[in-house]
């Protein structure tokens, strides 16, 4: 027990010294400041007529300058944002211990590799968490100084609950990009993973088959690709057992791959 402490500390020393952090939370928090300028244009005759590409924008997503728009936006940003943002949190936590060339400093270690891969998956889970508290807090804060209308109880618990769920989905997809780091070794492969998969749901989610491709699912769930009624049960199905099958194999891949080189 004390080894797996010591491994998730040395894994919380990492993230916290570094850089990464702020520039991922910086990132997720275009979502809210997007969302405020959404709502500072429609409330203003002369900037929505100066700026219809804006307008034009949140009239395609149905936005309005109210609670409930302003909530189903900051979990159509997990959904999609997310998958990108958290992918690569887990390409940094993976992949910098082979771009660093630390890796075989670890394989030295008096510690379990499965300990390692464990304490890794945790540090990734403990970032992803932070910044969807980070995003919903500013969001909030946000949300009352514009005195947005529609504020209410329900609407809030609901909207957290849809907010949770997506992003509970989004993080199970890290898994796989932590494998493709793995066995990549560095950041390219697992990053162009993550691009190719954001970009594949949005075209597999136009064609009628997102519910039936992992990286798709969130964003439906989300309702910014059709609607949650077309997910079943065999969504959610492939979506875990594309996680668990990341998780063991990134597991598998520390233990017994070959790593002299």
């Amino acid at each position: 027990m004390n080894k797996f402490r010591a491994s998730l500390y040395a894994e919380y020393l990492k993230i916290i010294r570094s850089k990464v952090l702020i520039a991922t939370a910086a990132a997720l928090s275009l979502g809210p400041i997007m969302g405020s300028l959404f709502v500072v244009v429609l409330r203003s005759a002369s900037l929505t007529e100066s700026n219809s590409l804006l307008q034009s924008k949140a009239a395609f997503t149905g936005f309005s300058p109210d609670w409930q728009s302003f909530l189903n936006l900051l979990t159509q940003v997990i959904g999609v944002g997310g998958v990108i943002v958290f992918g690569f949190a887990a390409s940094w936590v993976f992949g910098r211990e082979y771009s660093d060339r630390t890796a075989k400093d670890l394989f030295v270690l008096p510690v379990s590799r499965s300990l390692i891969v464990i304490s890794k998956f945790i540090a990734v889970l403990g970032w992803s968490i932070f910044l969807c508290i980070e995003i919903l807090l500013l969001g909030i804060i946000t949300g009352f100084i514009l005195h947005l209308p529609g504020w209410s109880g329900r609407l809030f618990f609901v909207s957290l609950y849809h907010f949770s769920i997506t992003s509970f989905l989004v993080i199970l997809l890290c898994t796989p990009v932590a494998f493709i780091a793995s066995a990549g070794k560095g950041y390219l492969a697992p990053l162009g993973f993550v691009v190719l998969s954001v970009v594949l749901a949005q075209i597999i989610g136009a064609l009628g088959y997102g519910t039936y491709f992992p990286w798709a699912i969130p964003a439906i769930y989300s309702k910014i690709i059709g609607t949650q009624s077309i997910l079943n049960w065999q969504s959610y199905l492939i979506l875990a057992l594309t996680s668990i099958l990341g998780l063991f194999g990134t597991i598998y891949w520390w233990k017994y791959a070959d790593q002299t080189n």
